[in-house]
């Protein structure tokens, strides 16, 4: 049996943090295309991003005794954004390992939106990397 995705998504903890965005024409697309495009707005989210659903429904999931634990993760941008402003929602804390490379403005939107913000690494997978070892060590 497969699951019911549209009810899925319509029962999905996001709407707590994100906006229901419109979905606007792409005339060119269509034209070019031959068919109606449209493009969903998720740049009009909180953090301009659709990353802010997947983390918000991912942290609301976890147990109590999980969320006192607080939330690790690894990320270049849009989606530590979505991290720290779904855990400062909740009420839980997120420590972001992003790339030393990162520009200034991304990590200050985290920051800005709660996040604790650990530069570590060159690239993602250093970032990722440091994020395990990280998580290890707070077991």
């Amino acid at each position: 049996m497969y699951p019911d995705y549209l009810e899925k998504i319509l029962n999905a903890q996001v709407y707590d943090v994100a906006a229901e965005t419109p979905l606007d024409l792409a005339p060119g697309l269509s034209a070019r295309t031959g068919n109606t495009v449209l493009i969903k707005r998720e740049d009009m989210q909180p953090v301009f991003s659709f990353k802010l659903r997947g983390a918000y429904n991912k942290i609301a999931g976890l147990s109590p005794e999980r969320l006192k634990r607080g939330v690790i993760c690894a990320s270049a941008g849009n989606h530590a954004q979505g991290v720290a402003l779904a855990a400062a929602k909740i009420g839980c804390r997120a420590v972001i390992v992003m790339p030393t490379t990162t520009p200034a403005i991304k990590i200050d939107a985290v920051r800005g939106r709660g996040g604790e913000v650990v530069l570590a690494g060159d690239s993602y997978d250093e970032a990722y990397a440091h994020a395990v070892e990280l998580e290890k060590s707070e077991r």
